[in-house]
């Protein structure tokens, strides 16, 4: 979060969910850090079906069915470097959607929290 909160295009606040802290652009909140681990990132439909092939090829990545927010595991440096991308990518996606803000999402609470299970990659929960 640390990283991220210092990229000019990103402002510290509370998740809209109402756990953990957030990271929103000037549009829509963007990323929700629910834990050291886990992490929420807010995409647009567009977005997401575009990047849907990758996704399912990627350990740290889960989707929900009709949800525009990407739950990312952080295991290693490697999720962390694709979350730094997938920010980028969101923040894009957020600017170029047109429309008014939250024109292409799900009202921000929805994210993933309690949505999604993350298992360990191996018995010991090391990646």
């Amino acid at each position: 979060m640390n990283q991220l909160a210092a990229w000019p295009d990103l402002t510290p606040c509370e998740a809209g969910c109402g756990t953990g802290r957030a990271l929103r652009s000037a549009r829509d909140e963007i990323v929700h850090f629910h834990s050291e681990r886990d992490v929420d990132l807010h995409l647009t439909a567009r977005a997401i079906q575009r990047l849907h092939y990758d996704f399912a090829e990627s350990t740290a990545i889960r989707l929900v069915p009709g949800s525009r927010w990407v739950t990312v595991h952080l295991d290693c440096d490697a999720d962390v470097d694709l979350l730094l991308s997938l920010v980028s990518v969101a923040l894009k996606a957020h600017a170029h959607q047109g429309g008014p803000p939250h024109a292409d999402r799900l009202p921000a609470a929805v994210c993933n929290f309690h949505r999604v299970t993350v298992l360990p990659r191996d018995e010991h929960g090391e990646g």
